[in-house]
């Protein structure tokens, strides 16, 4: 597993350095809309504590964190109004699962039909 790396960009929207358009945020957790949406929802849920994936978080996050991870999906999948239509949630991890930043994040995605989950391999 990559070791984390304190100069992600979710690091530093966390720590302020680099503004983004919050949707949701807690104690735990800052929710903040996609900047190359790839649905008409697409928001993006980190958790604060230095976490590089999912298993990362799964093995090493306090009982507190993890519950306070999955409220905020549900938090956002209610605030943007796609709970009721239904949503997607992806998280990528490591490089044969196209992770991009080296900290956890789900993507959740809806405000229209998703389609297949993955494209068909040739």
């Amino acid at each position: 597993m990559a070791s984390y790396d304190d100069n992600n960009i979710f690091a530093k929207i966390l720590r302020g350095e680099i503004p983004c358009n919050k949707c949701d945020e807690d104690d735990l957790t800052l929710s903040f809309y996609d900047i190359a949406p790839q649905a008409p929802v697409h928001v993006l849920v980190i958790p604060k504590g230095r976490y590089v994936d999912y298993a990362d978080f799964a093995a090493h996050a306090s009982v507190e964190e993890i519950a306070g991870f999955s409220a905020a999906i549900h938090r956002v999948a209610e605030k943007t109004g796609i709970s009721e239509t239904g949503y997607r949630i992806i998280s990528n991890i490591g490089n044969d699962g196209h992770q991009d930043v080296p900290h956890l994040h789900m993507h959740v995605l809806g405000g229209g039909a998703m389609g297949p989950m993955l494209a068909k391999r040739p």
